[in-house]
């Protein structure tokens, strides 16, 4: 097996990274976004559907707090595992969906 070969392998192996899409709840710190991920489930033994929620600290590179705020509290955006970025950050923002509404 030639080095390239073992490389593309070691490559394929990853697999494609999870995506969720969430709305954004906090930007309140630098280049971290905290997204809410929604999911409606079945119990496992009375069979009752429940609405799950999940937090999740993801990492937003075009947002700076307070210069440049491009992800705004409300938004809609799709989040991709990633490897460790610090303690809680796992994910990042890979694109904003749907702008919040301005009420």
């Amino acid at each position: 097996m030639s080095q390239t070969e073992s490389t593309t392998n070691k490559q394929d192996s990853r697999g494609r990274p999870k995506t969720r899409i969430g709305i954004v709840t906090s930007n309140k710190m630098q280049k971290t976004v905290v997204v809410t991920v929604r999911r409606r489930a079945a119990h496992a033994e009375y069979g009752k559907v429940q609405t799950l929620r999940v937090k999740y600290k993801a990492h937003a590179e075009d947002h700076d707090y307070p210069k440049k705020v491009t992800v705004q509290e409300g938004d809609k955006v799709l989040i991709a595992e990633t490897r460790p970025t610090s303690k809680d950050k796992r994910w990042r923002v890979v694109k904003v969906l749907e702008k919040a509404t301005a009420s």
